[in-house]
């Protein structure tokens, strides 16, 4: 039990470690999650309309995610989550002020895909879903490189 405690104790002191990231995966990963995020909105998939909306949400809050660790390289997976996190919900709470100037961009394809156009409260879900997701493949992808640098 205590060692189970340990190991835990050390992998979560592990994903708070800055990692270095290569900008190149980061942005093939960002176009690969918006392509699959408008291919996933789109009606070329047979999907339940739950599984388009919350699904395209998570994407989209991959997506923020990823942008996150484009941008800060060295920062590490924790604080990057939290970023995506606080970035993702302010957007979402911003939904609910409606301001003629920000309603016209909301209008454009562009404009709703980023900003959205009403708050809905299970999309705070549907982020963190979609980050944790990019959490728990960013440490697997790092553990994985870790591992093979090891062995070499």
């Amino acid at each position: 039990m205590f060692s189970e405690l340990q190991r835990m104790a050390t992998q979560m002191s592990s994903a708070a470690i800055p990692v270095q990231r290569s900008r190149l995966i980061y942005a093939l990963a960002i176009a690969l999650v918006i392509g699959t995020g408008l291919l996933w909105r789109s009606s070329l998939l047979p999907l339940p309309s739950f599984l388009v909306k919350y699904g395209g949400d998570s994407l989209w809050a991959l997506a923020v995610f990823l942008a996150f660790g484009f941008i800060c390289r060295q920062i590490s997976t924790v604080r990057i989550a939290l970023g995506a996190v606080c970035f993702a919900w302010s957007v979402e709470f911003l939904q609910l002020y409606h301001a003629p100037w920000i309603d016209v961009i909301r209008s454009t394809r562009l404009g709703q895909l980023v900003l959205g156009t009403s708050f809905n409260g299970p999309d705070l879900i549907a982020y963190v879903i979609g980050i944790t997701l990019g959490v728990f493949t960013e440490r697997f992808y790092l553990n994985h490189l870790q591992l093979r640098l090891a062995s070499e």
